[in-house]
């Protein structure tokens, strides 16, 4: 029980892949202009990563060596497209809003890297609480940085005004922002590691 907490917080704090591991960057950029994305795509991602590992580990021992990362993508594709369908389905505002970043968690390297480096290594169980806990450090770290760009680049959150007359610094709305904001982050936090060292 010990060893699944763990591979559960690790993904959110010690090896949190967008913070730590730096993966999975083209997406949070991307994506991180509103909270409505960013708890769109974390738990899109959430749901692919989930699902691919526990069934990755599942068929771990009848998958030809030769052939594993081919297996690994159709296993990833295949739950993208249902990820694809009950957006179109059900927030058909949210599928346009992420646009073409849906369909390319296909070949985002946080599921395929967890894929090959853990879950066809682990047993499921283990496998299960690395997907949770890896897609629940990128939905955090998406949440974070799409909380300072939405809020200071403008003045609202969750697509509602927070503070009347607030003057918008709009540049972090924009691509060169969410590198900004992202590299500010990476910094405080390995600055805060460093105090505690």
């Amino acid at each position: 029980m010990k060893k699944l907490w763990r591979e559960l917080w690790k993904g959110v704090f010690s090896e949190n892949p967008i913070f730590f591991i730096v993966l999975g960057l083209c997406p949070a950029l991307a994506v991180s202009t509103s909270l409505q994305n960013a708890v769109g795509m974390g738990l899109a991602a959430t749901f692919v990563l989930v699902c691919s590992n526990i069934l990755i580990s599942s068929i771990r021992n009848f998958i030809p060596d030769k052939i594993r990362i081919p297996c690994y993508i159709v296993v990833i594709a295949s739950f993208v497209v249902i990820v694809e369908m009950v957006m179109k389905a059900y927030a058909p505002a949210l599928n346009r809003s992420l646009g073409v970043y849906v369909p390319l968690i296909v070949v985002n390297c946080i599921i395929l890297g967890r894929a090959e480096a853990f879950a066809s290594k682990n047993p499921v169980l283990l496998s299960l609480a690395d997907g949770i806990g890896m897609g629940a450090g990128f939905t955090f770290a998406l949440v974070v940085i799409s909380f300072i760009r939405e809020f200071l680049g403008s003045g609202k959150l969750a697509g509602y005004t927070v503070i009347p007359g607030f003057e918008p610094a709009l540049v972090l709305a924009l691509a060169p922002g969410a590198l900004l904001i992202l590299g500010l982050l990476m910094g405080g936090i390995q600055w805060v590691k460093s105090l505690r060292s």
